[in-house]
Order: structure tokens, then sequence, then C-alpha cells
């Protein structure tokens, strides 16, 4: 059909030509600019930089915490024997390092070095090879013994592998401060310690695979189909020496495509740690609609009555008292985490749902004596917060340190308000210090 001018209408109404292509020139625009700002930027470097430090930090505190029982929970001495841990990872073909040897050196080792490269990564120092690192130690850890765990450890063991994909150690790291005091334009240093650190990882990943039964196959039981984890562990090996090569002698083109895989990595791992959490809070919102405790709203009166979950009795006791709390508490609990994936189309109601799911993971750390599990899923939850939050904290914490600092150094006589009244032969003399 066409109308009174000749021009084709759909509906009784016309259509240009120009009007189509005015849009297809806008949807090509708009491709454009996407392609540009996943592939031209690492998004989210605030966000990423909280993940790494949250769940670094959870890791550490979780390693110390139980390092007088470290032997019995994934060690030599612990009930779970390194035989019974052989025969299951001989069915789940899960990676642990600590199925290399049953030796309790080897054991000490791969405990002080889970240790470190948590230690290092919530430092931010080489973040890249210490992702990894911190990968393989909570990986080694959590399958020698897979019956320990709160639920924070099953985050804990998906955060570290998707961390390794990210450019987590932009900001709040010690390699963003190494990076800001090499003025720009500047040639980058030959990096000694690099070096030594690449090439001692590359000969301990080669005695591994040469001298050890650790069974790293190339192309099966990786964390990938078709990728076993010696193809993994060497492929980020060589891609972290090609990236070294590129940045310090090829800084044209090769450095801009490899800092376009980068970002592209980095985009996609951080959309799926959103995706991840997301789904975390749907599938377990969802399933406790399904529950009859949880329908009835007296789901949250159980475990406050469980000696293990009672860190403070007097505490459980005065909560499970009150009904009207308990109902509010478990139903409020499935509201929230049914409706939190929806509050992402609105900013607002988005940030008001975290604050109400971090007070809820810090009721749990408190009244139910799960402390490990709320820090991570607080680290995880932080994906979502506003950068202009994140750079307002950044901005008290500093101040409040340089205040605490000043009061530190100053001398009691150097206060505000006060004057050394003594003759000037009385003061002692000045030294190098002041």
């Amino acid at each position: 059909m066409d109308d009174d001018r000749g021009r084709p209408s759909r509906g009784g109404a016309p259509v240009t030509i120009s009007a189509v292509q005015t849009a297809l020139v806008r949807v090509q625009a708009a491709m454009a600019r996407g392609h540009a700002r996943v592939t031209g930027t690492a998004l989210g470097p605030h966000q990423t930089a909280v993940v790494r430090i949250g769940f670094s930090f959870t890791w550490l505190l979780f390693l110390l915490r139980e390092w007088p029982h470290r032997r019995e929970l994934y060690g030599p001495d612990g009930p779970w024997s390194w035989d019974m841990a052989r025969q299951l990872i001989d069915g789940n073909r899960a990676f642990t390092a600590l199925m290399w040897s049953d030796s309790g050196l080897w054991f000490e080792t791969v405990y002080a070095l889970a240790l470190v490269s948590a230690l290092l990564l919530l430092l931010g120092w080489r973040t890249r090879t210490m992702s990894v690192l911190f990968m393989l130690g909570v990986l080694s850890l959590q399958n020698r013994s897979i019956f320990l765990g709160d639920g924070g450890d099953n985050l804990i063991h998906l955060m570290s592998l998707y961390l390794v994909l990210t450019r987590c150690g932009q900001v709040w790291s010690l390699d963003a401060r190494r990076a800001a005091r090499r003025p720009d334009g500047q040639e980058p240093p030959r990096d000694t310690t690099g070096i030594v650190l690449w090439t001692v990882l590359g000969l301990a990943l080669a005695w591994v695979q040469l001298f050890t039964d650790a069974g790293l196959s190339p192309i099966a039981d990786g964390p990938l189909p078709g990728l076993g984890w010696a193809t993994i562990l060497w492929g980020l090996w060589l891609i972290q020496g090609g990236w070294w090569l590129a940045r310090r002698y090829a800084p044209g083109e090769p450095r801009t495509v490899l800092d376009m895989l980068a970002n592209l990595a980095h985009n996609g791992a951080l959309v799926v740690i959103m995706g991840e959490v997301c789904l975390l809070y749907a599938s377990a919102g969802w399933y406790k609609v399904q529950g009859s405790r949880w329908q009835d709203g007296t789901a949250l009166y159980y475990p406050l009555h469980l000696d293990y979950f009672s860190p403070w009795p007097s505490l459980a006791d005065a909560l499970a008292s009150s009904g009207t709390l308990v109902m509010l508490l478990t139903y409020g609990t499935v509201i929230v985490q049914v409706a939190f994936p929806f509050t992402l189309l609105n900013r607002r109601a988005k940030n008001a749902m975290l604050v109400l799911l971090m007070l809820e993971h810090i009721g749990i750390a408190v009244a139910l004596g799960l402390p490990f599990f709320s820090l991570a899923a607080i680290a995880a939850d932080a994906v979502f917060l506003p950068t202009a939050f994140l750079l307002w904290t950044v901005r008290k914490a500093t101040r409040a340190r340089d205040r605490l600092a000043a009061r530190t150094v100053r001398l009691p006589r150097q206060r505000a308000g006060e004057h050394d009244e003594r003759p000037d032969d009385e003061k002692p003399a000045p030294t190098l210090t002041g």
C-alpha cells in the first residue's frame, strides 16, 4: 500500500527510506560505541578491585583462623585421609596439588603458599600472577576436603576462577601504585622481579609435570571442556611472557591488540560475576519460597535453637522469643533475595536492596556464627556498589588515616595551644630528625 505521495506505508503509517536509513545509522553507531567501550576499557575497575580485596581477605582470614587446625582439616591428621581423598579425586577428577604427595612437608608448603598468595593478592602485588596462585591454593585445599565449608567456600571457589580473567589490579593495588610512579611516555622498565618470578614459576610447573604424580593432562580434567590443567597453566604462563615481550619491545599495534583482548576477557568475567550473584540470590529465594517453614514464617526459628549456629545463646533466645520478629526476618529474607535481580533495572532500588542484603549477611555472621560465609557474600555483593560510593569511602578512610598518623607523630608540646616556655638554654638541642 502506498500513501498519497507514493511512499510505502505499513498499516496506514508512512515509512520513508530516509527514516529507515537514519535508524540503521543510529544502530550502527550504538554498536560501534559499545564495541569500543567493551574492547577499549576494562569496566568496573573499582568494583573488581573490591571483589579482589574482599575474597582474598576472606580466604586469608580463614586460613589464619584455621592455622592451629590445618592438619586436621586438610592435612595428614584429619579423619578424611589422603587415601580416601585419592579415591574421590580419581572419580571426580578435581584439581588439588595436595594429591601430588602425601608428605607432611608438601602439605605445609601448599598451605603456606596459599596464605602468601592470598596476602599478596590482597595487596595487589603482581595481581596477574597472584590471581592464578590464589586460584590454585583455593582449589587445592577445598578439593582436598570437600565436606568442609559453610557455603562461603563455594563462592570463594567460583570467584577464584573468575578473578584470573579480570584486570583487578588497576586501582587500589601495589601494581597501580608502581605504574602511577612511572611518568607518561616513559619506556617500561626491565622488571627484573617479574622476569625472575616468571622463570621460577615456569621451572616449578615443569618440575611438577615431569617429576611428580600430578598427572596434568593437556586435554582432559580441566576447568573447560577439552582443555586440561596442563594446557591452562602453560597457556597462562606463555601469555604472561608474551605480554611482557609486547610491552617491552612492541608497544604499538601488538600491545593494543593484547589490551583489547584483556579488556574483553575482563568485561566478560565481570558480567559472569554479576550473573553469578543474581543467580545465587534468585535460586536461593525461589527455593525458599517452596519450603513450608519459609511459607509459614518460622524458618529462622529452628537454626537459632541449634548449638552449632548459636555462638551467642542469649541473643538467639532473644530473637527466637519474638514470633513477630522471626516472621518479619523470615519473610524479609525471601523478599529481598527474590527481588534483588529485578532491582538492577533501577539504580536507587538496587542500592537500597544492597544495603538490606549486606545487613542480612552481617546478621547471619553475628547471630548464626557464620562470619566467613557472610564476608564472602558481602564481597560478591560489592560488585554492584556504585563507583561514587566506593571513591567516597576511600576518601573518608584516607582522611581518617592521615589524621590518625598526624596525631601519632605529633610531640606532646607541639599540640595546638601548647608552647615550650622553658629558657632557650634548657631546651633540647635539635637533631637530624627534628
